[in-house]
């Protein structure tokens, strides 16, 4: 009796079996078909690379002139505003040239008025002439007169005829100095005289240079690499001394794949998951597509033009913009992770 139930359990049971066994050998299959076929429709919606950095502007500042350092205003990593100072060079050499191209000037100012003075005499001694030459001419005509009616000689008359040409030849050159004398005061325009211009630019410089001596912030920004320029050194006029990150404008440039850009647009979003804070993605959106390869801009640019040439893919810089504010510190230069939404 008890044999005859359990047959009847084991041949309920075998189809249990078969169908469980059944199923399991089909669900791993389905399993991995749907997972397939999600990948395939999905795989074209988005594409991403790793090798993306945070970039921002940044100005390195120099002197417009070259003087002793005398403060540095600007702390690592301070806030800087535009327009606030930055670092200090003694002004005393500049405030003694500034009052040197002042003094210049005057000097410029003061020999203008004395050419300008020289004209009188040049004037007078042009009117003089005039009057030799008249009293030449009238003398000459009296001597030929005389010589008409027999009173004078022939060697009187040549005498007068030679002074009038003396007189002529002395008011030709008085005409001559009284023109020269009059250009040199008065400049080849005839209005600022040229001397005074080029002492008025020379002062106009030097002022300038002594402004030169206060370095002032020409954006906003983080100040960085202060300790590059100290009190009591030499700061040389165009040498790069600290840094400043400018705050209002940052990017990330990542570096897509040219088969990652057959669907890739400007303004489409973007994804931007920074390495140093991974649980906190940034959204940005594609900005522009670069103009050329990496390589293309490189110092040394790959020939390709041999026998044994591979082809490699090539990476394309795509700039993809943050927004203004963000709730993590976006540091130029950190590691990112871009995922760009193409929508195909």
């Amino acid at each position: 009796m008890h044999a005859m139930v359990d047959r009847d359990e084991l041949v309920e049971t075998q189809p249990k079996r078969r169908w469980r066994r059944l199923a399991l050998l089909w669900s791993v299959p389905l399993l991995l078909l749907a997972a397939g076929a999600y990948l395939w429709l999905t795989s074209g919606a988005s594409v991403s690379t790793d090798n993306a950095y945070i970039q921002q502007d940044k100005v390195s500042i120099s002197s417009d002139v070259s003087g002793r350092v005398i403060a540095v205003n600007a702390a690592e990593s301070q806030q800087i505003h535009k327009g606030d100072v930055l670092i200090r060079l003694d002004p005393e050499p500049f405030r003694i040239a500034l009052a040197q191209a002042e003094a210049n000037l005057a000097s410029a100012r003061l020999q203008v008025s004395e050419l300008r003075s020289g004209t009188v005499g040049k004037d007078a001694d042009v009117q003089g002439k005039r009057d030799g030459v008249a009293f030449a001419r009238i003398d000459l005509q009296r001597q030929q007169k005389l010589m008409a009616d027999g009173f004078t000689t022939r060697a009187r008359v040549q005498q007068a005829e030679h002074g009038l040409t003396q007189a002529e030849s002395d008011l030709s050159s008085a005409l001559a100095d009284a023109a020269s004398a009059r250009a040199a005061a008065n400049g080849a325009g005839g209005g600022i005289h040229p001397l005074v211009l080029a002492a008025m630019a020379a002062r106009d410089k030097a002022a300038l240079d002594l402004a030169r001596t206060v370095v002032k912030a020409p954006a906003d920004g983080i100040a960085s690499q202060t300790s590059k320029v100290q009190p009591g050194q030499m700061m040389v006029m165009g040498l790069p001394s600290l840094s400043l990150v400018i705050s209002n404008k940052r990017w990330v440039e990542a570096n897509f794949k040219e088969t990652d850009l057959e669907h890739m647009r400007v303004g489409q979003t973007a994804k931007v998951r920074l390495d140093a804070y991974p649980g906190t993605p940034v959204m940005g959106k594609v900005e522009s597509i670069g103009a050329g390869t990496g390589s293309e801009f490189s110092v040394l640019p790959a020939q390709n033009a041999t026998g044994n040439w591979v082809k490699v893919v090539q990476r394309v810089p795509v700039r993809i913009a943050l927004p203004a504010k963000s709730d993590v510190p976006l540091i130029a230069g950190l590691s990112a992770s871009v995922t760009v939404e193409t929508g195909k």
